[in-house]
């Protein structure tokens, strides 16, 4: 089984090097992470491309998520381990977007990928999730303040729900905590007062 679960990790993090937003921005011509904040996200894309061409950007990002999750579970199933894989496939792949190879290092900060990582291994929270974040975005237009806190019930979730599998509810706590650790700029900004809000359907720059 140590084959496999190595082969999961390699597999699942370099599936999670397919930045979308980068590879989008690369088929334009350009690197979003050249533009705004510098970060290979969702957020700093719609800023500076426009919602229409972000569509390709979620589609990347929610593919490699699924996809590594199915990776993880297919490889320990026949273990009787297929919830531990899958999850084991979502650290990975978080792992991979947020501090990519093969990209330097500079990924982006794992919301949207960790949210279908989390409807990948239990709906439930995937579902919770959803809620959080759109309800924090449309009453403030604060993205960073949304993922922070679908961040949080993300951690909260696995530990209601998988408290009982310690591998799984491990592995559900470092990603919400990587995910709030990639958020820590927006953290400050936002307690600053200093946080841009952000029109998720707003029209693209012109470079």
């Amino acid at each position: 089984m140590i084959l496999q679960v190595i082969l999961i990790a390699l597999v699942c993090y370099f599936l999670g090097n397919h930045n979308g937003a980068v590879c989008v921005s690369h088929m334009l011509g350009d690197d979003v992470r050249s533009h705004g904040s510098g970060n290979a996200g969702l957020t700093n894309f719609v800023r500076n491309y426009g919602a229409g061409s972000s569509v390709l950007v979620i589609l990347i990002d929610v593919l490699k998520a699924v996809l590594a999750c199915a990776v993880g579970r297919v490889f320990l199933a026949p273990y009787g381990l297929a919830l531990e894989g899958a999850t084991l496939g979502g650290v990975c792949v978080m792992l991979g977007h947020d501090f990519p190879a093969l990209l330097g290092f500079r990924g982006g900060k794992g919301i949207l990928s960790g949210w279908f990582i989390a409807f990948m291994v239990d709906w439930r929270i995937g579902v919770l999730i959803g809620i959080v974040f759109f309800a924090s975005y449309l009453l403030t237009q604060y993205v960073s303040l949304g993922s922070v806190l679908s961040a949080v019930t993300f951690v909260i979730g696995f530990v209601v729900f998988h408290h009982d599998n310690l591998p799984v509810m491990l592995g559900g706590v470092f990603m919400g905590a990587l995910t709030v650790f990639m958020h820590r700029g927006n953290i400050v900004r936002l307690i600053k007062g200093e946080e841009r809000k952000t029109n998720l359907l707003q029209k693209g720059k012109s470079k």
